[in-house]
C-alpha cells in the first residue's frame, strides 16, 4: 500500500514540475511578446511625432509659398503700372516728335518761298538756325523715344517671365529649369533632402525624378521646401529593386509632372 501512495506521488509530482515548466514558458513567451509590443509602440510613437513635425512645416511652408505667391502678384502689378507709364512717355514723345516735324516742315516751306533775296539773308539765316534746333530736337525726342521703348519692351519680357513662373507655381509643379541634387537619405523612413529650396524653384507637391545617365531612376514627391533646402518621400513602386539613391544624384522636374 506504501508502495502505492509512493507511486502515486511521484506521479503528481511529475505532472506538477511538467505543468509548472510550460506554465513558466508561456510566461517567458507573454514577456517576450509584450517587449515586442512595447518596442513596436516606441517606433509608432516616434514616427507619430516625425509625421507631426512634418506636418507642421508643411503648414508653414504652404504659408510662405502663399505669402510669396502674393509677393510675385504685387510685382507683377507694379510692373504692369510701369508699362503704363511707360507707354504714357512714348505717346508724348511721339506727339512731340510730331509736333517738332511739322514746325520743321513749316519752316521749310517759309524758307522756300523767301527765296535769294539779300536783305533777308538775316531773317535767313534766323531760319536756318531754327531749322537746325528743331532738327536736334527731332533727334533727340527720336532717341528717347527709342530708349522708352527698349526699357518697355525688356520690362514686358520680365513681365512674361514672371507671370510664367507664377503660373507654373501655382499648379503645384516645380520650375521647368529646376536642376538639383540628393543632399541626404533616410532609407528607413522613405524620404530625402534636396540641396535646393524655393529660391530655385522648388515647389511643394511637385513631383522630381532622380537621373542618371539621363534615366530616370526614382520618382520623389516634395513635402516640404524652405529658402534653400527641400525634402521629398519617395513614391512607392517607382525605384526599382536593384537601384539603391546616393548623395549627389542629380533630381529634375518630372516628366511626368510636366504633362
Amino acid at each position: 500500500m506504501a508502495n502505492v501512495f509512493g507511486i502515486l506521488t511521484a506521479i503528481v509530482l511529475a505532472l506538477a514540475g511538467f505543468v509548472a515548466l510550460k506554465n513558466q514558458k508561456a510566461y517567458e513567451t507573454e514577456i517576450s511578446v509584450k517587449e515586442t509590443e512595447l518596442s513596436n509602440l516606441a517606433r509608432s510613437q516616434d514616427r507619430f511625432k516625425s509625421a507631426q513635425d512634418q506636418l507642421a512645416s508643411t503648414t508653414d511652408k504652404r504659408v510662405e509659398v502663399e505669402n510669396h505667391t502674393a509677393k510675385l502678384t504685387e510685382d507683377e502689378s507694379a510692373q504692369k503700372s510701369t508699362n503704363a507709364d511707360l507707354a504714357v512717355q512714348i505717346d508724348e514723345k511721339g506727339s512731340t516728335k510730331d509736333s517738332n516735324q511739322a514746325r520743321l516742315d513749316e519752316v521749310r516751306e517759309r524758307t522756300e518761298k523767301i527765296g535769294e533775296i539779300p536783305e533777308l539773308a538775316s531773317k535767313m539765316q534766323g531760319l536756318n538756325s531754327e531749322i537746325e534746333e528743331l532738327g536736334q530736337n527731332i533727334m533727340s525726342a527720336e532717341a528717347t523715344l527709342a530708349n522708352l521703348e527698349a526699357q518697355n519692351n525688356q520690362v514686358s519680357k520680365e513681365v512674361a517671365a514672371m507671370q510664367s513662373k507664377f503660373d507654373i507655381m501655382s499648379q503645384g509643379k516645380s520650375l521647368p529649369g529646376l536642376s538639383t541634387s540628393i543632399r541626404s537619405i533616410y532609407p528607413n523612413w522613405g524620404f530625402v533632402t534636396l540641396a535646393a529650396g524655393n529660391n530655385a524653384g522648388v515647389v511643394t507637391g511637385s513631383k522630381l525624378d532622380v537621373v542618371r545617365g539621363g534615366t530616370a531612376v526614382a520618382q520623389l514627391l516634395v513635402t516640404s521646401v524652405e529658402r534653400s533646402s527641400a525634402s521629398a518621400s519617395i513614391v512607392p513602386g517607382s525605384m526599382g529593386e536593384d537601384v539603391t539613391l546616393m548623395v549627389g544624384d542629380q533630381v529634375i522636374p518630372s516628366a511626368s509632372d510636366e504633362k
